[in-house]
């Protein structure tokens, strides 16, 4: 089946381009500091956010309330929700992050969250492709578990009777090197080091993606899975 192209978009542009969110009760799995759901929420979604890396929950614990927003801690794969309790759930660029003994476990539990007929559930994951992937392989090589994810999504859409798969592109920009290197050694979910970063290698694949305005941008192509209708 060949991917429909949605264009350049990020991530709430593109779950919008499938779905109206205004009234959906969302699960956000994986959600970081949940910025893509509070997108959603704007939007006019009720989400619930669950993040498994403990650091990152307490800061989200401690954050200002959002109407419409709920924030746990957890993993995908035990949910503390109710059999057929939502509307959808997402995954933006985290399931590659759930143990790979644990991937199917995870989508089993996305399965038994959303409603029987209507629910559907979206799984977005970067591409092995592009400049920003390059960039970031000598140092956090995410070959292995992103194959591993998409294995994952073969074994998974066998349950589903609407089966959709998209690709949309991303253009990561940072103003300089240091820009790049404070994110990457900031993320609490990744053991990534700054010796790790700043090495030859990594400088010279950077340094490719200077643009005519003096930043850094790269490209960086987002696959997306859309599930709906359990068989």
């Amino acid at each position: 089946m060949d991917r429909i192209d949605l264009g350049e978009c990020n991530d709430p542009g593109a779950i919008s381009a499938l779905i109206d969110p205004a009234g959906l009760k969302l699960v956000d799995i994986g959600c970081g500091p949940a910025a893509i759901s509070r997108e959603l929420v704007k939007l006019g979604a009720s989400v619930i956010g669950v993040e498994p890396d403990p650091i990152q929950a307490a800061k989200n614990r401690e954050a200002e309330p959002v109407d419409g927003l709920v924030l746990l801690e957890g993993g995908g794969e035990s949910l503390p929700l109710d059999a057929g309790s939502v509307d959808g759930v997402l995954f933006f660029r985290s399931l590659h992050h759930v143990p790979i003994g644990q991937m199917d476990t995870a989508l089993a539990e996305a399965t038994r969250v959303v409603k029987t007929q209507s629910g559907f559930i979206c799984v977005v994951e970067p591409g092995m492709t592009g400049t920003h992937f390059a960039v970031m392989r000598p140092f956090h090589d995410e070959t292995l578990v992103r194959t591993e994810a998409q294995a994952a999504l073969a074994r998974f859409a066998g349950r589903f009777s609407e089966e959709g798969r998209y690709h949309y592109a991303m253009y990561p920009r940072y103003p300089s090197f240091e820009a790049m290197v404070a994110r990457v050694t900031g993320q609490t979910f990744n053991a990534i080091t700054r010796d790790m970063v700043e090495t030859e290698e990594v400088r010279t694949l950077f340094e490719n993606g200077r643009s005519d305005q003096g930043d850094y941008v790269f490209d960086q192509p987002m696959l997306l899975n859309f599930y709906r209708a359990r068989r």
